[in-house]
């Protein structure tokens, strides 16, 4: 049975039509003290796409996503998914959202069974259903050999199929995936990439936030880069990246201190600055025209710049994050980062239906 199968027998919500869009947020604003964490920020998500949200930590990247599960309050803007205003019908928004959490939400002294039961049953699902329910996750996320163990032997990823597979119990339409890959594997991490997958393949919109590039480059329809609390840039991966131009070329320095005599030559050459990389001594340089890069090395070789080594390729999101911020997404956005004091993470609870019972 697919997953979407197993939520219609759930009992979701019934939806009304599909031509709006499944979240609408315009001037979204969240005030920490005197920070504002998350900065009037617009999004518009369409049906059954995968929309990614990137950004460093600290970014407002999980206050917004919080905000549009009903787990904090608009301070100012407004949201509406599928329709359905978020801070004026929070009940029924929690029927229609699933949420992921950065940390597996899953009770540790129970088996991965006994967790399914409990959090249907807290989301009034009927007994005999529940058990059901609870064998057709197991078999679709691949725990049916784990499903009677203890939590507390399960590893990392384990743990967070299962958490997932819990916020799909009812099947919402809309799932918000905070980081979920955050931690794990690299194996562990394709085949999470391959649920998501499955899960828009089955009918579901999945909102996506991560700070790992090469996740949205893979995963997204759409992206959404937010940096301070704002939205800087919007579009398909291929946009963003030819927004930076149609090519890069990498440079890596054989003296790092040479850098600016590097930033210079480029500036003369091309009319432009390059993109420095948090790696030392390493400049992306974007070119309009992949020939450019030949006028930059004979540019850079009269100056007497050294150069360890060279390579042109297509832009990446790095190359993108790194144009449109001037850091990498592993910085703390100066006064951005509320890791520390709980209001940017996740908690250590997965699910928006389980968070607001």
């Amino acid at each position: 049975m697919s997953i979407t199968e197993i939520g219609r027998t759930g009992g979701g919500p019934a939806l009304g039509g599909d031509d709006g869009p499944a979240v609408r947020a315009e001037g979204l604003v969240k005030t920490f003290g005197g920070h504002r964490a998350v900065d009037g920020i617009d999004l518009e998500i369409r049906p059954g796409e995968i929309f990614g949200v990137l950004g460093p930590n600290g970014a407002g990247k999980t206050t917004m996503l919080r905000m549009l599960a009903t787990l904090l309050r608009i301070d100012a803007g407004r949201a509406e998914i599928f329709g359905v205003d978020v801070a004026g019908n929070p009940h029924v928004i929690r029927q229609l959202v699933g949420v992921t959490g950065q940390y597996a939400s899953v009770d540790e002294n129970l088996t991965a069974r006994e967790n399914l039961w409990l959090f249907s049953r807290l989301q009034g699902v009927a007994a005999p259903r529940a058990r059901s329910v609870g064998t057709e996750l197991l078999g679709r996320f691949g725990l049916e050999e784990a499903a009677d163990r203890p939590i507390s032997q399960f590893s990392g990823g384990m743990r967070r199929r299962l958490d997932l597979a819990a916020s799909l119990i009812t099947r919402p339409p809309l799932i918000f995936l905070d980081e979920p890959t955050t931690g794990l594997d690299p194996r562990t991490r394709g085949q999470m990439w391959d649920t998501i997958r499955d899960l828009v393949a089955d009918g579901c919109t999945v909102l996506l936030t991560t700070q790992y590039l090469d996740e949205a480059d893979q995963l997204a329809d759409r992206v959404a880069v937010i940096d301070h609390g704002r939205k800087v840039a919007e579009g398909t991966p291929d946009e963003l990246k030819t927004a930076v131009g149609d090519s890069t070329l990498q440079l890596l320095l054989a003296e790092p201190d040479e850098v600016p005599a590097a930033a210079e030559v480029v500036r003369r050459v091309l009319g432009s600055d390059p993109v420095l990389s948090p790696e030392r001594g390493r400049l992306n340089v974007a070119l309009d025209q992949a020939d450019l890069a030949a006028d930059v090395l004979i540019a850079l070789r009269t100056a007497g710049v050294s150069i360890s080594s060279v390579s042109v390729a297509k832009p990446s999101l790095d190359e993108v994050f790194l144009a449109l911020t001037g850091h990498g997404t592993g910085d703390h956005g100066t006064g951005g980062d509320h890791e520390s004091d709980g209001h940017e993470t996740s908690g250590g609870r997965g699910t928006g239906t389980k968070e607001n019972r």
